[in-house]
């Protein structure tokens, strides 16, 4: 937290948009000064950061497991591009926006709107801390739920020695740097076996229709043109889309943070 300032005393913590359009129109001179060169530093961090935001944020959610695990059912019902790619990632998104949104109204109720309404006061390393918390949460619990705790320490144990001085006590004691790939890991380990779980049915149909064509003695008609009606019809008939989606929900465990 920065401490109060003085009236006219220059608060050096971040840049406001004022300053940053004096900075913007002062010209070189002043961007390679010592002063500008803080600020130049400044405006490269934030625009490095948005323009990864998106990815970062797919990174740290739902979507990886659901994006995943939709591929794996294209490709066990053998439809190639359909449903098409734009469909599958759009209803991925919706599906991440209702599992994340107890999780993101907590990053906006504890870092957002108290660092935009702190008029300067909160800065942004507290603002930072505050946000993760709820994600550091959530990926905290699909871990947990997962029993990958083993993925965390693999990528602990290779933290340089100085950082690894203290065992960490919780799991706001894991690095990000530690928890985020540990995560991926743990959601690519529970995509697959969802996946895995999926196949099987389409595999079967597979099987039995490869052994009618082979002992038919129609060798030249593919297989897989023939699965391929059954597969959807059996799809269609189960109510697939609801039992995948529902399964896929149901796998994540989404309580208020702390």
């Amino acid at each position: 937290m920065l401490p109060g300032t003085a009236v006219g005393e220059r608060v050096e913590e971040g840049i406001g948009s004022a300053e940053l359009a004096d900075f913007i129109s002062a010209g070189p001179d002043e961007w390679t000064s010592p002063r500008g060169l803080v600020s130049t530093i400044k405006i490269m961090v934030l625009l490095t950061v948005l323009s990864l935001a998106p990815a970062i944020m797919m990174m740290t959610t739902s979507f990886v497991r659901i994006i995943v695990v939709f591929g794996l059912l294209r490709q066990a019902l053998g439809t190639q591009q359909l449903p098409p790619s734009q469909v599958m990632t759009s209803l991925a998104l919706f599906m991440t926006l209702l599992v994340m949104a107890p999780t993101f109204e907590e990053v906006k109720d504890r870092a957002i709107l108290p660092y935009i309404e702190s008029n300067g006061r909160m800065g942004w390393e507290e603002a930072w801390d505050k946000g993760t918390r709820p994600l550091r949460s959530f990926m905290a619990r699909q871990i947990a739920d997962a029993e990958n705790q083993e993925d965390v320490w693999m990528f602990y144990r290779h933290l340089p020695a100085e950082e690894r001085r203290q065992e960490p006590k919780t799991w706001n004691d894991i690095p990000l740097k530690v928890l985020l790939p540990a995560y991926m890991i743990s959601e690519l380990k529970v995509a697959f076996l969802i996946g895995f779980q999926i196949y099987l049915p389409f595999l079967v149909i597979d099987i039995v229709v490869s052994s009618v064509t082979i002992s038919m003695g129609m060798l030249m008609l593919p297989p897989a043109m023939i699965s391929l009606p059954f597969k959807l019809i059996l799809f269609v008939l189960v109510d697939g889309w609801q039992l995948v989606v529902g399964m896929l929900l149901d796998s994540f465990v989404v309580v208020g943070g702390s």
